[in-house]
């Protein structure tokens, strides 16, 4: 078992600083959500020509989803990974599936890179902003592929030793 548990450590290493980021965001909310209030107004000021009136409550939400989407995915995450350790995967592939599904945690970082740019660029230039979107690849692809390729070997008998 514990060679199962060593095979998954880097998709486990990424799963925990997901949901360590989660987990700290929500606490940092809690502690001081004027912060995350106050950068936003001050942004929204300075570029008053890229923002209506939704504009602070619709980046204010991204941090929240930021938020939302690390815990959510860490949790989950770390079921699959838990599934793929007691997989029949072949240990090489082991390996590479949980450092896919590691990756997913990437995707919270989207959400989060958007709160940050969107009050100097505006919301919808946030959403298509290159780091925004490479996030977006990488974390939906990766958690996507792993997903599949544990599936095919649990449900279908594929890749396996």
């Amino acid at each position: 078992m514990i060679n199962n548990l060593t095979s998954i450590k880097a998709g486990l290493a990424l799963v925990m600083l997901c949901l360590l980021f989660g987990i700290g965001l929500g606490v940092t909310f809690g502690v001081n959500e004027a912060f995350f209030e106050t950068y936003v107004a001050q942004g929204i000021a300075a570029h008053p020509e890229l923002h209506d009136a939704n504009s602070p409550k619709k980046i204010w939400r991204y941090a929240q989803r930021a938020h939302f989407h690390a815990t959510g995915i860490a949790a989950f995450s770390i079921g699959l990974l838990l599934l793929v350790a007691a997989s029949s995967l072949k240990q090489q592939l082991k390996k590479i599936v949980a450092l896919l599904i590691g990756l997913g945690g990437c995707y919270p970082l989207a959400w989060f890179t958007m709160f940050v740019v969107a009050p100097s660029i505006g919301t919808g230039a946030a959403h298509t902003h290159p780091v925004t979107e490479m996030l977006t690849y990488v974390g939906v692809g990766g958690l996507l592929l792993g997903l599949v390729l544990l599936i095919a070997n649990l449900f279908l008998g594929l890749f396996s030793e």
